[in-house]
């Protein structure tokens, strides 16, 4: 029989979908005010997979994965996402009764075999955490790469995304052996 015990700490990162490179400085001070310095970002791509966010935040929209210093108690996810959401309000958009985002802002983190991200929207594959937050494991680490579930979203299959968690989970494990 297995004993519980407290889980390593894990690195937090987020990804953000922006209408607007213009919005990416601020955003990154105060995603650096709520999470800590940040260490390793992708470059800004451009996302258009699909018509879902179109009324909101428009069509022309930018990808950007950012992670962050400082490793999280993985406990904490639901904690970033209620954070991120209100980041997200900061920077909504309104135009007399109707409002929207102009940032999206999720967060997830990397351990040495996942990828997870945080989502207030119930599914079959994630589990709930608290506060209306659930957890996805979007990408698993095997064989010596990060695969993908059949419900993992294919901006997460990119192979620039893919090399971005690889080089960020090498990160991640330096810190740990660094810090024990």
């Amino acid at each position: 029989m297995g004993s519980p015990k407290e889980p390593r700490p894990v690195k937090l990162f987020t990804a953000l979908l922006l209408n607007s490179e213009d919005l990416l400085g601020s955003v990154e001070e105060d995603l650096i005010e709520l999470f800590g310095s940040v260490d390793s970002s992708s470059r800004l791509l451009s996302w258009g997979l699909s018509e879902y966010y179109a009324k909101e935040m428009g069509t022309e929209l930018l990808r950007r994965f950012i992670s962050f210093g400082p490793l999280i108690s993985p406990e904490r996810l639901p904690e970033t996402k209620l954070q991120t959401q209100t980041l997200e309000r900061k920077y909504q958009w309104v135009r007399g009764e109707e409002e929207g985002r102009r940032v999206n802002i999720d967060p997830g983190y990397v351990d040495a075999g996942k990828v997870v991200l945080a989502s207030t929207k119930s599914a079959g594959h994630r589990i709930y955490l608290r506060a209306g937050i659930y957890a996805e494991a979007t990408l698993l680490y095997h064989d010596g790469s990060f695969q993908p579930f059949v419900y993992t979203y294919k901006d997460y299959l990119w192979a620039e995304t893919i090399s971005f968690f690889s080089a960020l989970r090498s990160r991640y494990l330096s810190q740990l052996r660094r810090d024990n």
